[in-house]
């Protein structure tokens, strides 16, 4: 994933001997187990740096979670991981993980909540839901004649009237009008990132997309475009295949791996141990938690001192350990994070065999209280095959600026809120004794790296936050949602401060 570290042009090499020598004083200390976090310890720990990771829950992983529903063990949380830029694939490969990795299998989403339709499979060949043809026959059933013939008028407005969009959803409804943004991009920007279109910077969401727009004259066409030009790329490179990738077992796979590889190679990672405090003197770091100074498998944890810290936990956490010793830190903008649950329901229900509606649903945003669903044993192969001849559903709650309607009930009022949206997102009936068992999962979701004005805020952060010597920062929050930002973005800062620690 990454090189060892090396000095300018200006600066005399080392010898082997005396980098391994000077690595062995470092100790650096990753507050936070999420995978930002454990790729972080992982780079330090890789050129011999002495690394200690603390996780404040009881298991590692962040957004990777595992849970065990009556015998089957299933993702929690992040079920898959984003394949472009290569960068989670490489790393799964380099961690002797690559005859795990699986694609989702080929059935399509459906739409569910569309006004005097109710349910209609999400249109093929379209980006973010816009479709390169408004007469295809399965757009056309989700959005009526009228909303075709509005559409339609993208292809014959005058090139005039185009102009550089940051805001998609604007976008949408100016060329190919309401009807097109609210059935069909809507519900795609709030299953993805839980955002409304209209949060949704065009220029990160669909690279390439005003410049195609500007170029071929219309939206529909620009999409078409897009979407050939992709295709030529997969085919000269011959990587076909879903967006998509997910691991046999589930991706806590890949978070225990980490976490093998960071052991094996000296690093200590502890469980429950909440950090309470870090200040800096000069070059040492204090790093202070809640381990009993009484106990003797906390003693040593209860106060460590570090050459270098790295913080990796959620925004709000970071902000309030680096008040101190990162003060420019406070003066940045906070960004709005949702709220998001996830109710994944075992079930015992024949109907829903043949994944009768593809292998998940997404709602018109307002027509439902859950935001989506994924029909796992329709997506997932090897959870077909874990869960014999039972169905795994996982239903999504929360939204940017909408609280998980599940926030205010116990686990099991959740779980039949869930039972209630799925059979009302998969068109059949279910009942109380179709539930075999189920599990919730509540996240606060770092803002997307799409929503608009959200690269201004985190390069504010990141530039606060590299000012201190001797500190890093990772993590979704500064990165963007997904793996695929995650874990390069981890690489490159963890191999900032190692070279600074190293070299400087």
């Amino acid at each position: 994933m990454s090189h060892e570290p090396a000095p300018s042009d200006q600066t005399p090499r080392p010898d082997p001997a005396e980098l391994a020598e000077r690595a062995s004083h470092r100790h650096v200390v990753v507050i936070g187990g999420g995978v930002g976090g454990l790729i972080a310890a992982r780079e330090c720990v890789k050129v011999g740096m002495r690394v200690t990771v603390l996780e404040a829950a009881d298991a590692v992983g962040g957004a990777i979670r595992r849970t065990e529903l009556d015998g089957v063990v299933l993702d929690a949380g992040a079920e898959s991981y984003a394949t472009r830029g290569g960068h989670v694939r490489a790393l799964v490969t380099e961690l002797g993980l690559a005859d795990r990795i699986v694609r989702p299998a080929a059935g399509g989403a459906w739409v569910s909540g569309i006004p005097g339709v109710g349910a209609a499979p999400l249109p093929a060949g379209g980006i973010l839901g816009i479709p390169s043809n408004p007469f295809q026959e399965d757009v056309r059933r989700v959005i009526g004649w009228s909303g075709v013939w509005r559409a339609y008028l993208d292809r014959v407005r005058p090139p005039l009237t185009i102009g550089h969009s940051h805001s998609l959803g604007k976008l949408v409804a100016s060329r190919m009008g309401a009807k097109v943004r609210d059935r069909l991009v809507a519900p795609v920007t709030t299953g993805v990132y839980s955002a409304s279109p209209d949060d949704v910077d065009v220029d990160v969401a669909a690279p390439g997309l005003n410049a195609a727009l500007t170029s071929v004259g219309s939206l529909s066409g620009a999409v078409q475009a897009l979407r050939d030009e992709g295709a030529a790329k997969a085919a000269k490179a011959q990587t076909p295949g879903a967006a998509v990738e997910g691991l046999v077992g589930g991706m806590s796979v890949l978070s225990d791996a980490l976490v093998a590889d960071i052991e094996k190679l000296g690093g200590v990672v502890r469980t429950g141990i909440r950090v309470t405090d870090v200040s800096r003197d000069g070059d040492v770091w204090t790093v202070r938690t809640d381990a009993d100074a009484d106990a003797d498998e906390e003693a040593d944890l209860a106060e460590l001192t570090a050459d270098g810290v790295v913080v990796a936990t959620s925004e709000s956490v970071a902000r309030e350990l680096l008040v101190a010793a990162a003060p420019a830190l406070a003066a940045t903008e906070t960004a709005t994070a949702p709220e998001i649950e996830i109710v994944t329901l075992l079930l015992r229900a024949s109907s829903l065999s043949g994944a009768p509606r593809g292998t998940g649903v997404l709602t018109v945003p307002g027509s439902h209280t859950a935001k989506a669903l994924t029909h796992s044993t329709a997506k997932w192969e090897w959870v077909r095959e874990a869960a014999g001849d039972r169905h795994v559903v996982r239903v999504s709650f929360g939204a940017q600026g909408e609280p998980a309607a599940t926030s205010t009930l116990d686990d099991d009022g959740a779980a039949r809120l869930a039972l209630r949206e799925a059979a009302a997102l998969l068109g059949l009936p279910l009942r109380d004794g179709d539930l075999v068992a189920a599990h919730r999962s509540r996240f606060v979701q770092s803002q997307p790296a799409s929503i608009i004005g959200s690269a201004e805020r985190r390069d504010a952060a990141r530039t606060a936050v590299q000012a201190v010597p001797g500190l890093a920062a990772v993590g979704a929050w500064l990165a963007g949602t997904g793996l695929a930002q995650v874990v390069p973005d981890a690489v490159d800062e963890a191999d900032r401060l190692r070279r600074a620690l190293l070299w400087d």
